[in-house]
C-alpha cells in the first residue's frame, strides 16, 4: 500500500486481500497505514501458505526503498491503484 504521492510504503500479509484493502481504504484499523494515508494498492503477490508469505514479507521489509519501487514498477509502471481492477 502507498499514498497518493507514492512516498511511503506498507508491506503486510493477509488471507483476504479484498477485505484488507477495504479496511485500509476506509481507515477501519488504526495504525501505520491510517497515519500515513496509505490507501493505494500498488503491488501484491499471492502465495500458497502463510509461512512462506510471512517469510516473503520479512524479506521485502528489509529491502532498500529503490528495490521495492523497482519491483512494483516491474508489474505496475505507473503505480496506479490496482484495487480498482481487483
Amino acid at each position: 500500500m502507498t499514498n497518493a504521492y507514492n512516498s511511503t510504503f506498507y508491506i503486510g500479509v493477509t488471507n483476504d486481500l479484498t477485505r484488507r484493502v477495504y479496511e485500509h481504504k476506509n481507515k477501519i484499523v488504526k495504525g501505520f497505514t491510517n497515519q500515513y494515508n496509505l490507501t493505494k494498492l500498488v503491488y501484491y503477490e499471492e502465495g500458497s501458505n502463510g509461512k512462506d508469505a510471512i517469510m516473503r514479507e520479512k524479506q521485502l521489509k528489509n529491502w532498500h526503498r529503490q528495490w521495492k519501487i523497482t519491483l512494483i514498477r516491474s508489474i505496475n509502471p505507473t503505480m496506479k491503484d490496482m484495487s480498482i481492477d481487483y
